[in-house]
């Protein structure tokens, strides 16, 4: 049984975690390999002395990512334009699908 008013994430992957009723503690990580990379994390961050807010990440990957939001910023921007002018179901259909094409990249980047 879980408590749908709560919104628990897995501290590596961010998907959404049941919350379970009862005593003890909630679970931080969905699997055994979210909790294992977590820990990886933790270990490398040590050793090169970073901090909890802090990463290392390549300027390839960077740049990558911040071009997939600026695809998926100007497709919101579109969608949101065509919206407010029809509500053509072909039209908004269309949206949808512009704006989905806009997402997927950035959807399936993996996290690692």
């Amino acid at each position: 049984m879980t408590k749908p008013d709560q919104d628990l994430r897995c501290g590596w992957c961010h998907r959404k975690l049941d919350v379970p009723e009862g005593p003890g503690r909630p679970r931080a990580y969905c699997r055994q390999s979210c909790r294992q990379r977590a820990y990886e994390a933790r270990h490398h961050a040590g050793q090169l002395g970073l901090a909890e807010g802090e990463l290392v990440m390549t300027r390839r990957d960077l740049e990558q990512v911040l071009d997939q939001i600026y695809v998926l910023q100007a497709a919101v921007e579109d969608v949101d334009r065509d919206l407010s002018k029809s509500n053509d179901p072909a039209e908004v259909r269309r949206s949808l699908e512009w704006l989905l094409s806009a997402a997927r990249p950035l959807a399936e980047t993996p996290l690692l």
